[in-house]
């Protein structure tokens, strides 16, 4: 383990960490709002930016993020309009950025070799300057998705809930679009534009195959983007394998390690959720709240259920249904 000793594999390794914990952070929103191919779509629109910068002779991450982030928030209202359909915008962006990407590398002499360490990661040529850019980015990232969880978490599991409260659901809707960009081209220089939705969608996935509750499987996927990552690039470094790569089948491992796990611990240690529901009854109202407003915090574990989310009160599934619950 001597190479830890070099100052390029110290940068490599915080770098790797910072993003390990940030892209699941963000990524229980996407997740939860059912667009986990969101962040392969923001990494082909980032393309563009980077083609564009090779193109001008400029710093690549500026124009990705800007780019990135006018996609996002593009799409998001194209969305919410009804204009076009989520899987039309993705698709947009997969296509058009991609192309507009490579054609801009093309005309300054590059082609696509140029966008490769950007496509895949360059985790060895990271200079310190980079690192702080990283680090900078990927505090932003933590402080806005863990400091405005409970709303993020509202607007993500149930938008129509989340008016009845008062939120501002447009602007939450646009700020998650954002973080989502923002972390697309945090990760370009680690795992790289075209593994990036790896590392924001497979931890979450695996979290939430284990643990119930909204906090718990953030906590946990950001763990486990945590040690995939450092993991990856040390395993990479040692046998000189390609990094990006390496964390994202390490990811992929943790995925596949939860789902023999989950059944055990579901089977020993939350044997109730089969017992509150065994018929599939239909939705009842539910008084006993009182003033009592579910959500992440409020004591009682949240479990997805269909297209909405279901807290566990008194032995029953209490959903979220306009200004009042619904038992079942």
């Amino acid at each position: 383990m001597d190479f830890l000793t070099f100052a390029f594999v110290q940068r490599a390794l915080l770098a790797s960490g910072l993003v390990g914990i940030s892209a699941p952070t963000i990524g229980t929103y996407i997740v939860q709002r059912r667009l986990s191919l969101l962040g392969d779509g923001l990494g082909h629109v980032a393309i563009a930016g980077v083609g564009l910068a090779l193109m001008t002779g400029t710093a690549p991450l500026p124009w990705a993020i800007g780019i990135c982030v006018a996609g996002a928030l593009l799409i998001e209202t194209l969305r919410q309009k009804g204009r076009a359909s989520g899987d039309v915008g993705l698709a947009v962006l997969f296509y058009g950025g991609l192309a507009a990407g490579v054609l801009m590398a093309s005309v300054a002499g590059q082609g696509a070799g140029g966008l490769s360490s950007y496509l895949f990661g360059s985790l060895n040529t990271i200079s310190a300057s980079d690192l702080g850019v990283v680090a900078g980015l990927a505090v932003l990232i933590l402080v806005v998705a863990l400091g405005l969880s409970p709303q993020l978490f509202a607007i993500s599991a149930d938008e129509e809930f989340a008016r009845t409260l008062g939120l501002p659901v447009r602007f939450y809707n646009y700020l998650i679009v954002a973080l989502a960009a923002i972390t697309v081209t945090t990760a370009m220089r680690t795992v790289g534009l075209l593994l990036v939705s790896a590392l924001m969608v497979i931890p979450v996935a695996a979290a939430q195959n284990v643990f119930r509750g909204f906090w718990r499987s953030m906590w946990a996927a950001m763990t486990i983007g945590l040690v995939a990552s450092v993991a990856g690039y040390l395993v990479a470094a040692w046998a000189n394998l390609a990094p990006g790569a390496m964390i994202v089948l390490i990811t992929i491992t943790f995925f596949v390690a939860s789902l023999p796990i989950a059944s055990l611990m579901h089977r020993h240690w939350y044997p109730h959720r089969d017992e509150v529901d065994p018929t599939g009854a239909p939705h009842e109202p539910t008084d006993e709240h009182g003033d009592h407003v579910h959500g992440p915090g409020c004591g009682h574990p949240a479990i997805s259920h269909g297209d909405h989310i279901d807290y566990i009160h008194g032995g029953h599934l209490h959903a979220p249904h306009g200004d009042h619950y619904d038992e079942h």
